[in-house]
């Protein structure tokens, strides 16, 4: 296991406060940054250039008209991350249904997109140092949890790497969903060898 990935892993149960509400971790996926074409920081570009600064920085871009928050791990030359999938809404719960609609309790922070609006996390929260008590910040480890694991939703790029963890048998967990794409082009290089 990587570094990225025991980072990720240690994340299950700890609650996450943004902006009055707070979330009880129960679904993340790691990115291994340089060494991981699934990343952002693959390629270096602006928008990942956070991902090579110091670790326990939020990471937040905007994704299918949501924002994703994503925990800066490092080392900063690998610009590994890890992104927050879901969770469970802890305190704030009215907060929550305010900025989401009436929606039952275990979705409220299903989801990245549902999560960052849950917490009210925005772009204007990137770069934020997670470990500060501002507005947006981890806190502790309220669970050990039994932890799953299995492939990354959604991603086309290194598809079947098992880096995506969830808390077993939590309602808050996002369902997987396989990018259409996912393994074409290693398909195609292998049918052209």
């Amino acid at each position: 296991m990587t570094e990225v990935t025991e980072h990720a892993r240690g994340l299950l149960g700890r609650l996450l406060h943004g902006h009055g509400v707070v979330a009880r971790i129960t679904e993340v996926e790691a990115y291994g940054g340089v060494h991981d074409p699934a990343s952002h920081a693959y390629v270096r570009t602006p928008r990942s250039e956070i991902m090579y600064g110091p670790p326990w920085r939020l990471y937040v871009y905007r994704i299918h008209g949501h924002h994703a928050a994503n925990v800066v791990t490092g080392p900063t030359e690998q610009a590994a991350a890890v992104l927050i999938r879901a969770g469970e809404i802890v305190e704030g719960h009215e907060l929550a249904r305010r900025r989401r609609g009436d929606v039952a309790d275990a979705a409220l922070a299903r989801g990245p997109g549902n999560l960052t609006k849950s917490l009210g996390i925005t772009i204007a929260d990137l770069g934020t140092d997670l470990r500060d008590p501002r507005p947006v910040f981890l806190g502790e480890r309220v669970q050990d949890p039994p932890i799953r694991s299995g492939p990354r939703v959604g991603v086309r790029m290194n598809a079947d790497v098992p880096w995506r963890f969830w808390v077993a048998d939590d309602p808050t967990v996002s369902a997987y969903r396989r990018h259409p794409q996912a393994g074409v082009q290693i398909q195609r290089r292998r049918t052209r060898t």
